[in-house]
């Protein structure tokens, strides 16, 4: 006696067909479970066992081997439950198999037979649709995640619930898409907070405009962070794609509100600087996606940012460039996107005085040596922007709130728009200023490249179509090694 039913384990972000197999003989009664299943995979002989005596089935008193097929995938996480309850019930008669097998499935079970909710559904339901399947089992709370996929959620709420469906002896409440209370968007923090940093300010524009790295560098209180967390309020909504993306990353990370199925605000991300770099680009025994692929189409903000690990920083690197995290294991390799805009901020020394000319900075040059080696010259030549933020007055502080994040995220959707209309037209000065800085400024290949990217992006902002000196002067301006403050 043989059942079948489908489901899919998660390798990164990618979902791969599984087929949960249930082969009932006779024999002293036994349990196993087999196909390189972990410890919580394991673990589901006992939540099986006790879900179906609490749905008053009956608990074949045969031997009983579950295969999870391929045997060479490793399969993780308790959303195989409820496939092996069904395979069991099945392989012993108590659900027709013809009609298991028109269905993918995916979910845990408590010991009293109710169904939980697990991570990572939308990227099973979608790998479903794939697979010709036009529905799934899941947890009643998994099916609006399972419904983002073009799938049709059968929403479950206790295994009982689920044999019968399977027997045509009644059908679970339907998934209506809209039902029930859809919270508020959370408000985000707005620029007329600030006070002051015109400069900041306008480099935040040209950052959002063009999706640039900023790196802001200043003494405390200079309002380096508070400026860092207002991007996201400038930036423009997700696409409908760029939505899903996002929705099916923090869903594999387990991160999803159960009241908010879909990501629709852009990601905004602040790890603490004793973050590892597993934690910080993704990583662990069976791969999990890092803060960078949270803040995937987001921004990634990195307070005190020379105080993490040098080896955290340099990491870095790879997804900046590539706008993915490679992330290789012996069972295979496991692929995250990245693309984020990163934002950081740093004082200019250990102590914090430097560049306040109201305090007196007392490192030694050793510490400040030591301070600025945690930096390297290759992680700095990925910033596009780099601004000195000095201690606003008291004019400033007192003055009236400044432009709000409304006007200014018009501009950036204008910008945005100007420059996907096509490459601009560069004037002959306009080459011949970058050229000339290209030889007198520490400025590399990448340097150079990014100067012109911002360079357009200026131009986009004052809706120019032909790039003039000005625009590159005042992008060759924020890559000034001098705003780092002396050596």
């Amino acid at each position: 006696m043989l059942a079948r039913t489908v489901t899919h384990a998660l390798v990164g972000l990618d979902a791969r067909r599984v087929e949960v197999e249930a082969h009932l003989q006779s024999g002293v009664p036994a349990f196993a479970i087999v196909g390189l299943a972990d410890r919580a995979c394991q673990e589901a002989k006992e939540r099986v066992r006790s879900g179906i005596a609490s749905a008053e089935l009956e608990w074949p008193l045969r031997r009983i081997t579950v295969n999870l097929a391929p045997a060479g995938l490793r399969k993780e996480g308790s959303g195989f439950d409820l496939p092996i309850a069904l395979s069991i019930l099945a392989a012993s008669g108590q659900i027709p198999r013809e009609r298991l097998a028109e269905h993918a499935a995916v979910g845990e079970l408590a010991l009293d037979g109710r169904l939980r909710p697990v991570g990572g559904v939308l990227a099973l339901a979608e790998a479903a649709r794939q697979a010709g399947l036009s529905r799934i089992l899941c947890a009643a709370r998994s099916a609006p995640e399972a419904a983002l996929a073009d799938i049709e959620p059968v929403p479950l709420r206790h295994l009982a619930e689920a044999a019968a469906y399977l027997r045509g002896e009644g059908e679970p409440e339907p998934y209506v898409e809209g039902n029930g209370h859809r919270p508020a968007e959370p408000s985000l923090p707005d620029l007329a907070d600030v006070r002051g940093q015109e400069r900041a300010r306008r480099a935040l524009e040209i950052a959002a405009a063009g999706g640039h790295n900023l790196l802001l560098a200043g003494p405390p209180g200079t309002g380096k962070t508070m400026l860092a967390r207002r991007l996201p309020g400038i930036l423009p909504p997700l696409s409908t794609a760029e939505a899903l993306e996002v929705t099916r990353i923090h869903s594999v990370a387990g991160m999803l509100a159960a009241d908010r199925p879909l990501v629709t605000a852009r990601p905004l991300r602040s790890p603490h600087y004793s973050a590892s770099v597993a934690a910080l680009v993704g990583g662990g025994s069976g791969p999990r996606p890092g803060e960078v692929s949270l803040a995937h189409r987001g921004v990634l903000v990195l307070d005190e940012f020379a105080e993490f690990q040098r080896p955290a920083l340099e990491a870095l690197r790879q997804p900046l460039a590539d706008g993915v995290v490679s992330i290789a294991r012996v069972e295979g390799r496991a692929v995250f996107p990245a693309r984020f805009q990163l934002v950081a901020a740093m004082n200019l020394c250990p102590c914090g005085a430097r560049g306040d000319p109201a305090a007196e900075c007392k490192c030694s040059p050793q510490r400040l040596a030591a301070f600025r080696d945690k930096l390297s010259r290759a992680l700095l030549d990925r910033f596009d922007l780099v601004v000195a933020m000095p201690r606003p007055r008291a004019v400033e502080l007192a003055a009236a709130p400044s432009e709000a994040s409304a006007p200014v995220r018009e501009r950036v959707e204008s910008a945005r728009e100007w420059i996907e209309s096509g490459r601009p037209q560069w004037s002959e000065e306009a080459t011949e200023l970058l050229d000339r800085a290209v030889e007198r400024l520490p400025l590399s290949g990448r340097g150079r490249a990014r100067s012109r990217r911002v360079a357009e992006t200026i131009a986009a902002l004052a809706a120019k179509p032909e790039i003039a000196a000005a625009h590159v002067a005042e992008a060759l301006a924020y890559r000034s090694p001098r705003e780092l403050g002396p050596s």
